[in-house]
């Protein structure tokens, strides 16, 4: 059950590849222990987990060709990391433990220094058991700025996620790896906030052009969201520009991971109000507030795509077709499935947490479900064989969506995809190294959906 506040009152690479030993320290970012106001000022404040100690972590904003240099301290009881999500980053530098580095553990640090070819909304969050770190708030916004930006009156990083609260307490349930949820739709909170805060709201005035970045930064929830007293486009999509931006006359999705920048034109009057709006299944309610003040302005009209980015020419002709099936969950249980080279039966699995498969496997297998070398050019065809939607997240890369006709569609680094749906996506394998491929419902990757491919 979703909360609203009335309900919920009720309710009561450094240097590429090599360690940064001995060097200047970078900008330092903690991960740490801190308290905040989640729930509504009558109840107390929330302890989250915070990079910096806030939820979000703190912004990074750099120019697109830049580095992201930061000292990763963790003050936390666990060890941790840092995924950049969506970042075309060096192999070295991904913060996926047992592929690309060792975790942070708890005292430890690690640098990390890598380049961001492309310009757009990114994220970063904690890739060690991130069912329990992610929803306790380790997230924060990297956003790439363009170096010819679109004119607007403000740019505004909006980071939606949900949280599962004690309605007495206002405390976050330390329920992270209960079966129900890793074997149905995933942790689901009770309550929604827009950057750390329930029920924001931003002064904008009449006619202003807004430029909105939202970032699902939640577990498991499928966003459909919508705009009330706004007009505008989507420019982009996980960061990367729409060749011709679509024009906002419905609800859109937004799957765990995946972003939409929006440019929105404030129709609202004066003493009116604005809205991000989501829509649940008892109706739509307000994410974020724009209180609208001030006099009108002229009316601006249309909108230009963003600059494209550096990103490589895909041609499908040829390209072998690789088939990755989701499989498993409730309702259609596994009856087997692999951990390393060991088959067990659906009900020894599920003693141990798995729930879920790809093409067999319910953990990370030994072997790439993709071995190319750089360069090459891949079709991997998705096949949600399960009763659950899934969010697939591909690292260190991004791939086109192949539509119906044959055509390409946007790029993307996550894909949602419904039950029992397939889709096709493409990509040329530019990244070297070795990476993850998962479902972004992060209680189905821990559970078992988790793969990866290798660039050599």
């Amino acid at each position: 059950m979703l909360f609203n506040r009335r309900q919920f009152l009720c309710a009561s690479v450094a240097l590429s590849v090599f360690p940064k030993v001995g060097l200047a320290a970078f900008p330092e970012l903690v991960a740490r222990e801190a308290a905040h106001q989640i729930a509504p000022v009558e109840f107390p404040k929330t302890p989250v987990w915070g990079f910096g100690g806030t939820v979000p972590g703190t912004e990074i904003r750099v120019p697109q060709g830049g580095r992201v240099q930061r000292r990763v301290s963790n003050a936390l009881p666990q060890a941790t990391s840092v995924h950049w999500h969506g970042i075309r980053i060096d192999n070295a530098m991904d913060g996926v433990p047992g592929l690309t580095q060792d975790v942070i553990e708890s005292g430890g640090a690690f640098d990390y220094d890598f380049a961001v070819p492309d310009a757009g909304t990114y994220w970063y969050h904690s890739h060690n058991r991130t069912v329990e770190q992610v929803a306790r708030g380790l997230y924060g916004p990297l956003i790439v700025e363009e170096p010819d930006a679109p004119e607007v009156d403000r740019d505004l990083t909006l980071m939606l996620d949900d949280w599962r609260l004690d309605p007495e307490t206002g405390q976050i349930t330390d329920d992270f790896d209960n079966g129900h949820d890793l074997s149905h739709a995933g942790r689901l909170g009770n309550i929604i906030t827009v950057n750390g805060q329930l029920d924001p709201s931003y002064q904008v005035g009449a006619a202003e052009r807004l430029r909105l970045r939202l970032i699902n930064a939640s577990n498991a929830r499928i966003f459909d969201l919508g705009i009330d007293g706004l007009t505008g486009w989507i420019v982009a999509l996980d960061g990367m520009p729409l060749e011709t931006p679509l024009e906002i006359t419905d609800t859109f999705p937004l799957g765990p991971a995946q972003r939409a920048d929006m440019i929105v034109d404030v129709r609202a009057l004066a003493s009116e109000t604005a809205s991000l709006v989501s829509f649940e299944r008892d109706g739509g309610f307000g994410l974020v507030r724009f209180d609208v003040s001030g006099a009108g302005r002229a009316v601006r009209s249309g909108i230009a795509a963003l600059p494209p980015n550096p990103l490589p020419v895909i041609s499908t002709d040829s390209a072998p077709l690789h088939r990755m099936e989701m499989q498993g969950g409730a309702m259609r249980w596994l009856s087997s499935a692999k951990l390393g080279e060991t088959e067990l039966t659906g009900q020894e699995l599920a003693q141990l947490g798995r729930f879920w498969a790809l093409n067999g496997y319910a953990e990370r297998p030994k072997d790439p479900f993709l071995d190319t070398r750089l360069g090459e050019t891949h079709q991997i065809e998705f096949a949600n064989q399960t009763a659950f939607p899934h969010a697939m997240h591909m690292h260190g890369h991004h791939f086109r969506i192949i539509l119906s006709d044959g055509s390409l569609g946007p790029w993307r680094d996550t894909v949602l995809l419904g039950r029992g749906q397939t889709r096709q996506v493409a990509l040329v394998a530019d990244n070297p190294g070795s990476w993850l491929l998962h479902c972004h419902m992060l209680g189905h990757a821990a559970s078992g959906m988790m793969s990866w491919f290798r660039v050599t």
